[in-house]
């Protein structure tokens, strides 16, 4: 928002003091980043009266202008603009002017002649936006006096505000000057409106269909309309504001709309038919607005119709071109109107088309302004149209859906006090507030005193206690509230889950293996690619690319690929770790229903760690699980049957409880490796943390330490593929009996690497037993004894004993 300090001074007496200003609005939460200086005189530009024009036959671009600058000397001046006539005041850079661009004048010819000056546009001086041609100007001003000062121009300031969303009484000069004159002791006054008396009844009928979306609309009727350009200071202060001038209609609504925050629109009267209809759009239905595009409606779209139902507006966004001021225009239809808020962003942002009305009704006006917005209208409109009647009689429907003019709230002193460290009374919040319209309807007068404070209808953003302790705080001063440190009994500190995850990197970290970043997004194929799902993987309706358009449902693909581009530049003892966050398809997702067609529904999101190593086994995969397992007391069954896509068949397991999957170990599946042009095995090991990290583990209790010696054997055996060495290890565990310190699979064999493998062929596995007894040395026999028992147990699973 662009604040003019000459126009703030219109509605007080704020000075010209642009430091103490700029301070006190940053100081109100409007914080000011930039103050520009506008309309600093040229010297050396002075009015000149045009004698006569003349073509060059060798010029096509430029003419000859010949000019008096009041001394009566015939001065010449090439031009490139042709909007001036003979007789027509204009200014004229002398020669030695120094331009605001920069420039300085000097003689400069063309086609072998001199120009002496140089004729000026409004945008070179800095007096408007018009850079098509000549300024005219006024033809009562004195040739040879200077341009500035004939038109009364002096310099100003230009604050520019950045306006926050619950200010929207400020995104208007009464909204600031309210608050500024508030901080600084200075009465504000509101710029007066039309004082002309009434003329004739002539009114419109309008007609409400939406209640809701629209509370109340006014429409005034104004003839005796003259449409030409704008007296020049309110063109300068448009300009200066940012916007630019167009006509005297559409720029006196623009002025009320600085002014009061209050968004009016000029219908041409005559090309109305038969009264107003606020109604939504019908779907498809098309409008023609003001800018010249064709917009295609829906039904949550509220219109402006003519009491034929032709659409004529797109209601707090923009008119239509079908009644639209024009050079022909004698009588216009005013419209003031409060729409709701919601619906004009949702159509300003469906249709791309922000305006400063709809910025204005999406943040909220005051529908209790509409009266003196229009009055004010009628008196910035007289200035150039002095024959301008407001007619009688003007419809001015309101529904029951207004708000209130005033909105009572509880405000209480003590949870002032406490929230802004302050020790203020009753009686000074009071006076506050009442500097910035906020009445004090009554305070009750016991030990804990309550204010109830009238909110004004300008300001919709109050709607609660604490949006009033807020307003106490901007003028007592934030700079003067001190800084108070809270107190806390409990220091800050990790949650559980933080702490176990920062654990959990420790371990894995202690493996061995590095810590890995691969993009979460994936392209169409990489999971299919790692031999997983992807019909149910949810693609991103609007990637940065197409090969970043896939959640990740797993962390293999990246890990792989990380393996696969690290291999291909020989490098070696690759061993990667990831946890990262992952997308499942949902349980109760139907395979008829794509996770972007879901309304309303989020996707799954877990949490997940996976550890890779190029080179090694399903033995690292289990001495992970292992380790994992013990340092953080996770828990879960080995289940071979049941092996997840993606791992090998015969050297994977999955890692579940019940029915639930909470990770995997193992190795890659060949054909996994051959698609990522990966040439050796690769161990793999995935765990779901989002469930294992939110377990309490039980304590660790300590256990005593047998002082009397271990013995130790070793067992072979040879197991069919098909069954599980999990299965084996858990059979020699329950057969070997309390005596049982520790067993371990410390050796596999296979006969061949290469040969094809199936469901009936075998494998060696040898295990390490470990015998001690806390009470006793235990003797051959009973060691002798364990290893029988352990060997007829496992020819009963099907394995078959093997001579070490």
């Amino acid at each position: 928002m662009k604040i003019l300090n000459s126009w703030l001074n219109d509605f007080g007496a704020f000075g010209t003091d642009k430091e103490k200003l700029s301070a006190a609005m940053t100081n109100l939460g409007l914080a000011v980043e930039s103050v520009e200086t506008v309309g600093t005189p040229v010297k050396g530009v002075v009015v000149a009266r045009v004698l006569r024009t003349q073509r060059h036959p060798d010029a096509a671009k430029v003419h000859r202008v010949y000019v008096d600058a009041g001394d009566g000397v015939e001065l010449h001046v090439w031009c490139g603009a042709f909007n001036m006539k003979p007789g027509d005041l204009i200014p004229l850079a002398t020669l030695g002017t120094n331009m605001p661009d920069g420039r300085v004048i000097t003689p400069r010819g063309i086609l072998g002649i001199e120009s002496q000056g140089m004729l000026c546009s409004s945008i070179e001086l800095g007096l408007g936006s018009d850079s098509d041609g000549i300024l005219i100007l006024p033809n009562n001003l004195k040739l040879g006096a200077d341009v500035f000062s004939a038109l009364k121009v002096s310099s100003d300031a230009v604050f520019d505000l950045d306006v926050t969303r619950n200010r929207p009484d400020c995104n208007g000069y009464l909204g600031v000057a309210r608050d500024l004159g508030a901080n600084l002791g200075i009465k504000v006054v509101a710029p007066a409106g039309d004082k002309a008396k009434k003329g004739a009844v002539r009114s419109l009928k309008v007609s409400i269909l939406n209640k809701q979306r629209c509370a109340r609309y006014n429409l005034t009727v104004m003839s005796g309309v003259v449409v030409t350009n704008s007296p020049d200071w309110i063109a300068r202060r448009l300009t200066n504001s940012g916007m630019r001038p167009i006509n005297n209609v559409v720029d006196a609504s623009n002025l009320v709309l600085l002014e009061l925050n209050q968004p009016t629109h000029a219908f041409d009267a005559d090309k109305v038919s038969k009264g107003f209809k606020i109604r939504c759009a019908r779907d498809q239905e098309t409008l023609l607005t003001l800018d010249g595009q064709t917009r295609v409606l829906e039904t949550t779209d509220l219109l402006i119709c003519d009491g034929a139902d032709t659409p004529i507006g797109l209601a707090g966004v923009m008119g239509g071109a079908s009644t639209e001021i024009s050079a022909t225009t004698t009588s216009v239809a005013l419209e003031t109107a409060f729409f709701e808020a919601s619906g004009v962003a949702a159509t300003a942002s469906r249709l791309n088309l922000r305006s400063e009305a709809s910025l204005r009704f999406e943040r909220g006006v005051d529908p209790y302004g509409i009266d003196h917005a229009v009055s004010r209208f009628a008196g910035l409109l007289r200035e150039s149209c002095p024959k301008l009647v407001v007619h009688a009689g003007a419809s001015d429907v309101k529904e029951k859906t207004l708000p209130p003019k005033q909105k009572i709230v509880s405000l209480r002193v003590s949870q002032v006090n406490r929230m802004l460290g302050t020790k203020l009374t009753a009686k000074s919040v009071s006076a506050l507030l009442a500097k910035i319209g906020f009445a004090t309807k009554s305070t009750s007068t016991s030990k804990l005193a309550v204010i109830k404070i009238a909110v004004p209808s300008w300001r919709p953003d109050c709607e609660s206690e604490i949006d009033l302790v807020e307003e106490v705080a901007r003028h007592v001063g934030y700079e003067n509230l001190g800084k108070i440190v809270p107190q806390s009994t409990m220091h800050g500190r990790l949650s559980p889950m933080q702490q176990r995850r920062r654990d959990l990197r420790e371990v894995v970290l202690a493996l061995g293996v590095s810590e890995a970043m691969p993009n979460p997004f994936l392209a169409p194929g990489d999971l299919a690619k790692s031999g997983l799902s992807e019909e149910l993987a949810i693609r991103l309706a609007n990637p940065l690319v197409f090969e970043e358009s896939v959640l990740r449902t797993s962390l293999r693909p990246g890990l792989l690929k990380a393996i696969s581009y690290n291999l291909s530049h020989r490098a070696t003892d690759i061993a990667l770790f990831e946890i990262g966050h992952v997308y499942p398809a949902r349980q109760d997702q139907s395979q008829n229903l794509l996770p972007n067609e879901l309304p309303n529904e989020l996707p799954n999101e877990s949490e997940s760690l996976c550890i890779v190593a190029a080179g090694a086994t399903s033995e690292l995969a289990m001495d992970w699980w292992s380790q994992l397992s013990a340092a953080m007391g996770f828990g879960a069954q080995l289940d071979q049957k049941n092996v997840e896509s993606g791992y090998h068949p015969t050297r994977s397991a999955s890692l579940r409880r019940g029915k639930q999957l909470l990770g995997s170990v193992g190795e890659i599946d060949p054909l996994v490796l051959a698609k990522h042009g990966i040439n050796v095995s690769v161990a793999c090991f995935e765990l779901n943390l989002s469930v294992l990290l939110n377990e309490i583990p039980k304590v660790s209790t300590a256990k005593s330490v047998s002082r009397f010696p271990r013995s130790d054997f070793d067992l072979a055996f040879s197991l069919p593929r098909s069954e599980a060495a999990s299965s084996l290890l858990k059979v020699l565990r329950q057969a070997a009996g309390p005596e049982l310190v520790d067993i371990s699979l410390f050796d596999v064999y296979r006969a061949s690497e290469t040969a094809q493998e199936s469901s009936t062929s075998s494998r060696s596995l040898t295990f390490r037993f470990q015998l001690q007894a806390k009470d006793r040395t235990l003797t051959d026999a009973e060691v002798s004894t364990t290893r029988n028992r352990c060997i007829d147990a496992a020819t009963k699973l099907g394995a078959q004993f093997r001579t070490v």
